[in-house]
């Protein structure tokens, strides 16, 4: 079975950096589109799609980030990263990684438990 391991979440203040990075000994990054999901807690919260970087090299940025997140791959770790600067308390979520087959685009981030666990980000004020 496929897991794609999360991690680098935490807890920071208003302004504040995190990297979030995602890999997975069983799933091949390069050359499939891939990318990061998020959900607020509570009721009725849209499940996101943050960034997304596809095999040609095009990168989307959710209009709340664009300017503050970077999404990158090394494919030499198969790791992917998402930096995020500038931290909000709106950006309070838990992160999913996704790739072609295993979520992205999707609009249940619960689907995201079936092959990870998310990382949550907490940005106080």
């Amino acid at each position: 079975d496929v897991r794609l391991v999360e991690s680098g979440g935490g807890s920071v203040q208003t302004g504040g950096t995190l990297r979030l990075s995602c890999t997975s000994s069983e799933y091949t990054f390069a050359g499939s589109d891939m990318g990061w999901h998020r959900q607020a807690p509570g009721p009725g919260n849209k499940c996101e799609l943050v960034s997304r970087i596809t095999k040609d090299g095009s990168v989307y940025y959710l209009d709340s980030v664009r300017g503050r997140f970077t999404i990158t791959h090394d494919p030499v770790k198969n790791t992917m990263y998402l930096e995020m600067n500038d931290l909000r308390p709106e950006d309070t979520a838990e992160y999913y990684c996704a790739a072609e087959g295993y979520g992205l685009g999707t609009i249940w981030c619960n689907d995201f438990h079936e092959w990870g666990q998310g990382t949550q980000v907490t940005v106080s004020s």
